[in-house]
C-alpha cells in the first residue's frame, strides 16, 4: 500500500495501482485510453483562483501549499481525500498530474498529507 506521484504523461505501469488524476482540466494531448484513469475527483484540485495565482508566478511554492491545504478543508474537498485515502489504505494509489515540476505542485501536497495518515 503506498501513494507516489506521476506525470500523467508517462506509460501506466502495472504497479500504479488505482490512478487518480488530480488536475481540475484534462491533460493536452493525451487521450482517455492511453492515461487509464480510474477516478477523477475534480473537487480535490486547486481553486481556479488559487492555480491561476501560483501559475502567473505571484507567490511562493510554500505559500501556495498553505493555501492550497486551506481549500482542502472545505467539505467536498475534505470527502475527496477522505476517499483517496481509503484507496490507499486499501492499496497502492497513483496521483496523476500534467505538472511539469510534480514536486512542487499539488499532487506534491495531496502526496504529503496522505502520508501523514
Amino acid at each position: 500500500m503506498s501513494v507516489r506521484v506521476r506525470r500523467v504523461y508517462d506509460p501506466p505501469e502495472p504497479d500504479d495501482g488505482v490512478r487518480v488524476l488530480v488536475d481540475r482540466l484534462w491533460p493536452r494531448g493525451v487521450s482517455k485510453d492511453a492515461a487509464r484513469v480510474n477516478e477523477w475527483p475534480k473537487g480535490l484540485t486547486p481553486s481556479t483562483g488559487l492555480r491561476r495565482w501560483y501559475h502567473a508566478g505571484e507567490g511562493s511554492y510554500d505559500e501556495f501549499a498553505r493555501r492550497y491545504e486551506a481549500e482542502l478543508t472545505a467539505p467536498e474537498a475534505s470527502e475527496l481525500l477522505d476517499r483517496v485515502r481509503e484507496m490507499a489504505a486499501a492499496g497502492d494509489v497513483t496521483l496523476l498530474t500534467a505538472a511539469k515540476s510534480p514536486g512542487e505542485s499539488h499532487a506534491a501536497v495531496l502526496l504529503r498529507l496522505l502520508d501523514e495518515g
